[in-house]
């Protein structure tokens, strides 16, 4: 359910931390918008401090992108720092990181949606992300879903400045256990006895699971009403879930005020497929098929991450750490990223500009 570099010191340090903005060389464009980006800090009652994150949004200015995110290991998606946003209402679309991650490892995806068209905003959700991973914490999945809350009621109240949003077209995706997050958003709602049922009989199999025995942590402590109650936002319109996490143990009454406008995207086949996040061996993609669903191959979990520089693997070998620049045979990480985006716009309802 997460990405699973969390746990490794170099490439976290890289992959994660480094939001610093660079030249940008060879990050792609995604769509045909210019892209701005600035940072933001919004507030959380629910968390009693400010969420950090970034806003990615569409803009006219010419001033030449830099690479935001780019570090040793990956390259940087093209951004306009503090570029002057579009006087006119945009989409909404929020945006989890993983278990573990932290917003700067999908810029290409929020980079990507803006150009679009979309206004994208990603927080570092308390907790769970990198350097700030409190695994007891980290299962209350609902207070991400309240970050998510939180994130709309500080852009309807205009509190950025210049970036108007289009209150009826607000919209969730996230990876990982970002896409739980973006489906509870939506509405779907989880069942701690199906899933502490799950962990019982498969154990380290699932990634999840294995980190939860590891963590020492009792889902039979966990209190059931929290986690199983509905975190639903009814101003969410539409929801997009990139290879979700904790998606077993459900049945259909958790799936009963979900809204009816869903993507499902899983990432790889076989033994290319995370099983802590495949939608089709937990049953969830049964319990809902209305919901669009998309299977990329050649593809793996890693895939979601920016695309590797060219020396990005010979630095994660030096370490010894998990091979993640390193796709199925055939993969093409950026043409999938370009893919991603497409699949996303379309269920958002974006267009491209010509």
């Amino acid at each position: 359910m997460k990405a699973p570099l969390a746990r490794r010191s170099l490439l976290a340090c890289l992959a994660i931390t480094a939001t610093a903005l660079a030249p940008a060389t060879k990050a792609s464009e995604a769509g045909s918008r210019p892209v701005g980006v600035r940072t933001v800090s919004i507030a959380a009652a629910h968390r009693g401090t400010d969420l950090e994150g970034v806003i990615w949004y569409p803009t006219a200015s010419t001033q030449p992108p830099v690479a935001f995110g780019a570090n040793p290991v990956f390259i940087g998606s093209p951004s306009i720092p503090d570029a002057e946003p579009l006087e006119e209402p945009a989409p909404l679309v929020l945006l989890s990181h993983g278990l573990g991650g932290r917003y700067a490892s999908l810029a290409w995806l929020g980079a990507g949606l803006a150009s679009h068209g979309a206004i994208v905003v990603a927080v570092n959700h308390p907790g769970s992300t990198f350097r700030d991973l409190d695994p007891e914490r980290s299962l209350l999945h609902g207070e991400r879903t309240q970050d998510f809350t939180a994130i709309i009621d500080a852009m309807e109240s205009a509190a950025q400045e210049g970036l108007e949003i289009d209150p009826d077209a607000i919209y969730a995706t996230g990876f990982s256990y970002g896409g739980w997050t973006a489906l509870a958003s939506g509405g779907l709602t989880a069942n701690l006895e199906g899933y502490r049922s799950h962990c019982d009989e498969i154990g380290n199999a699932s990634s999840h699971c294995g980190d939860i025995a590891r963590w020492g942590v009792d889902l039979d402590a966990m209190d059931a009403d929290v986690w199983n109650q509905s975190y639903k936002d009814d101003r969410v319109k539409a929801v997009a879930a990139l290879d979700p996490g904790l998606i077993y143990g459900l049945d259909a009454t958790n799936t009963e005020n979900l809204v009816d406008d869903v993507l499902l995207i899983g990432l790889g086949e076989g033994e290319d497929r995370l099983l802590a996040t495949d939608f089709n061996e937990s049953g969830l993609a049964q319990l809902m098929p209305q919901a669009e669903q998309h299977i990329l191959t050649p593809a793996n979990h890693y895939s979601a991450l920016p695309v590797c520089t060219d020396v990005g693997p010979a630095i994660l070998e030096d370490e010894g750490d998990d091979p993640v620049c390193t796709d199925p045979e055939g993969a093409d990480r950026a043409a999938l990223h370009a893919r991603i985006v497409e699949l996303m716009s379309e269920q958002f309802g974006l267009t491209r500009a010509d």
